[in-house]
């Protein structure tokens, strides 16, 4: 039987074999494979967890091997398949020894399953376990390396039985996952995997399309005056389109915009999957969360930095841009941001990944997410207002803008300026509940006729599923001439009009729809300074 461990490095990781040889010489123990402290400390906490666990810690020297040799490996959760690998080895070599009289061995009458198995687990010095980050990421890896069993901490178990196949036994201690080791029998599996992807409790399905509950602290009906911006943020959601909103301080923009999850669907099981396996990695699940299904929201502060943004550090761990995969990055007061943090995503917004190097490694996170901006249109906020008057210079006001920069200004297909408007007394907005409808109706389209958002579709795909009526094609044609539309901006518009037919159920777009997407595609306001 061999034992195999998972070394977290980065989306991919590692599988790690761990071998043990028992051999004469000065007790001792000694761990090679470019092991980390944390590895090395491992030695310590495995003697006293053996010990205080009942067992007999072996007196020959101990030589325990991490392989692939040349990779660095990292992490306490070696611990426990260290721990097994050493046990496993004394019991060999007893059974060897004694094999003419087995009635003194305490698992004689029984015998290690030849199959490979995944150990992860970190030991406290009485034998009980810790629960470990990444196991999502090392079962997933390991199951589809042809492992088909693992034995994980109690507080993991559930998170490792979200990968579909994997036979999984939850140990409290040391001396219950040793005894695994010998009765398959004790490895479950989820026989239904409609239970990975369990709707959570009080979902509301609208065509067939599952949303979280709504409740007053993100329902739309309470943001008023704003129908524009609430607009853009449904045709947003419906089609997975980036949008930016611009107006004075206090107009409404981040009120608006922090609402927006509550007219986001849950994920698609394959969605959800990437999602848990990165959230895992980043040691982000809560307990008793298992997986991620609500759409993930990402409000990083103005002064992140570009680490923070992309990820890294010494175990490549993701960042934001990675922890919002398919879900939500918004950068309230974007203005704030360092110019090269936003320049940073220009690349992901249009690979949808982005590669971390790192001492002599890399590492390709998934990067695919929506863009939230919110900013004033000039440093004071009262550029374009007709009640304020704007302290700033023209040369200011470029400047502020030219921040952003217009290669990443052109990846944003919904431009919103926001106005400041008093809220009517007595007369509410259009409730998320009604948003949603829509929005539905359009992801269950998207959903069955290419299987992805709108945002998403390649020029192959924009021109089989985005056909244009005559007075569509004339409008795109002219508002391209009029407002210097790219190539980029083109097929923008296209795609946003294809989003708005989806929403009123419209096999190709007429004009009605490709007039909506020239409003909120063209530059509007102080975006005209980029001009």
């Amino acid at each position: 039987m061999q034992i195999y461990c998972f070394s977290p490095f980065g989306y991919e990781g590692s599988l790690v074999s761990v071998e043990v040889d028992l051999r004469r010489g000065i007790p001792a123990v000694d761990i090679v494979g470019l092991a980390d402290g944390a590895i090395k400390e491992s030695r310590e906490r495995m003697r006293s967890a053996i010990t205080n666990s009942g067992f007999q810690f072996p007196p020959e020297r101990v030589l325990i091997n991490l392989s692939p040799a040349d990779l660095k490996k990292e992490g306490a959760g070696f611990d426990l398949a260290i721990a097994l690998a050493v046990l496993s080895a004394k019991e060999k070599l007893e059974r060897d020894e004694t094999s003419f009289n087995p009635e003194e061995l305490e698992h004689s009458n029984l015998a290690f399953s030849e199959d490979p198995v995944l150990v992860m687990g970190e030991l406290e010095l009485n034998g009980k376990l810790r629960p470990v980050r990444a196991i999502h990421a090392a079962v997933s890896t390991a199951y589809e390396s042809g492992i088909r069993r693992c034995i994980v901490p109690n507080a993991n178990a559930e998170e490792a039985r979200e990968v579909e196949g994997m036979k999984v036994f939850g140990a409290g201690d040391i001396v219950e996952a040793f005894s695994s080791l010998f009765n398959p029998a004790a490895f479950t599996v989820k026989k239904d995997a409609s239970e990975s992807t369990e709707v959570p409790e009080g979902a509301v399905s609208i065509d067939g399309v599952f949303f979280p509950p709504v409740n007053d602290e993100n329902d739309y009906k309470y943001v008023t005056g704003q129908e524009l911006l609430v607009r853009g943020l449904q045709i947003a959601a419906a089609g997975g389109h980036n949008i930016i909103a611009f107006g004075p301080p206090g107009c409404g923009k981040t009120l608006s915009m922090m609402r927006y999850s509550s007219i986001l669907p849950f994920l698609t099981r394959e969605e959800s999957q990437t999602v848990t396996r990165i959230w895992s990695i980043a040691g982000l699940l809560c307990p008793g969360k298992n997986s991620v299904m609500e759409v993930p929201v990402r409000i990083p502060h103005q002064t992140a930095t570009i680490e923070g943004m992309c990820g890294g550090g010494p175990h490549c761990l993701p960042g934001e841009i990675s922890l919002a995969h398919n879900g939500v990055l918004f950068l309230d007061e974007a203005a704030e941001f360092r110019s090269s943090v936003l320049q940073m995503l220009r690349v992901p917004l249009e690979s949808g990944s982005i590669t971390l190097s790192r001492a002599g490694r890399s590492t390709i996170f998934p990067a695919k997410f929506q863009l939230l901006l919110s900013t004033n249109p000039c440093p004071c906020g009262n550029f374009g207002s007709s009640e304020k008057i704007c302290l700033c210079s023209s040369r200011a006001v470029e400047q502020y803008w030219r921040k952003f920069s217009g290669p990443l200004l052109d990846r944003i297909d919904i431009r919103v300026q926001v106005e400041s408007k008093a809220a009517k007394e007595g007369v509410a907005g259009i409730s998320s509940a009604e948003l949603r409808k829509k929005i539905a109706s359009a992801i269950r389209i998207q959903r069955k006729r290419q299987g992805k958002k709108n945002v998403f579709l390649t020029p192959s795909e924009i021109a089989e599923f985005c056909k244009l009526t005559e007075e569509a094609r004339k409008l795109l044609d002219t508002a391209s001439d009029r407002y210097e539309f790219s190539p980029r901006a083109v097929s923008g518009c296209l795609k946003l009009a294809r989003t708005i037919a989806d929403m009123e159920s419209k096999p190709d777009i007429d004009g009605k729809s490709m007039e909506e997407a020239i409003v909120y595609r063209k530059p509007q306001g102080a975006m005209d300074v980029m001009k």
